[in-house]
């Protein structure tokens, strides 16, 4: 678990004015592709009830559910949204990072490189820095606002291991490679700590 400051990333703190929140990042199931209309596999149908029962569980009432686009990542939130009667809130900000509008052979050295240079970008591709900008932009609002107290953000691998770096500085190219399908991490803070921490074993 990663405790931190508001200073560090910009909150703004104000005693007695934020309440105890919870949110849950989710990345998707099993899918069957990386295309945006990509199903979920078999395997990644039971897991998505898998996640509507670790939800359950937690017994607590979520206020938003908020879903990147992509067919995969709504999928994998449905079961657990339909049994609680809450709306998916489809956010395009929590699309999938594009790194490049054309096909590369080393695509993974270049995504490692992008995880140890946030400004760098490839012809048609997203920076790290641009990637969190947008993940921020429905981020803060519930971090900063009394709109929410819980909630739940799904969305994909690279996006969601660039939104964690800025709560665990060690979140980096080689976490991302071991996080699994599905995943969770929660955060949980006040008026003075966030604490941050993995919550989800899908070995």
């Amino acid at each position: 678990m990663y405790n931190f400051y508001y200073s560090e990333i910009g909150l703004n703190s104000k005693k007695g004015m934020i309440d105890l929140k919870k949110i849950y990042f989710v990345r998707h199931c099993s899918a069957d592709g990386q295309h945006k209309d990509s199903p979920l596999t078999k395997d990644g149908i039971m897991q998505a009830q898998l996640l509507a029962d670790f939800f359950h569980e937690q017994n607590i009432t979520f206020d938003r559910i908020i879903s990147s686009p992509y067919l995969r990542a709504i999928e994998s939130i449905k079961p657990f949204a339909e049994s609680m009667g809450i709306t998916i809130d489809v956010d395009n900000r929590l699309e999938e990072r594009i790194l490049s509008d054309e096909p590369i052979e080393d695509w993974l050295e270049e995504l490692e490189y992008s995880f140890n240079d946030y400004a760098y970008a490839l012809h048609g591709g997203e920076s790290a820095n641009a990637v969190i900008n947008r993940a921020n932009e429905v981020l803060m609002p519930i971090l900063n606002e009394n709109t929410a107290t819980n909630a739940i953000i799904v969305s994909h691998g690279n996006l969601l291991a660039l939104l964690y770096s800025q709560f665990d500085k060690s979140f980096g190219f080689t976490q991302w490679k071991e996080l699994g399908n599905p995943d969770i991490y929660l955060l949980t803070f006040n008026d003075e700590v966030i604490s941050f921490e993995h919550v989800w074993n899908s070995k």
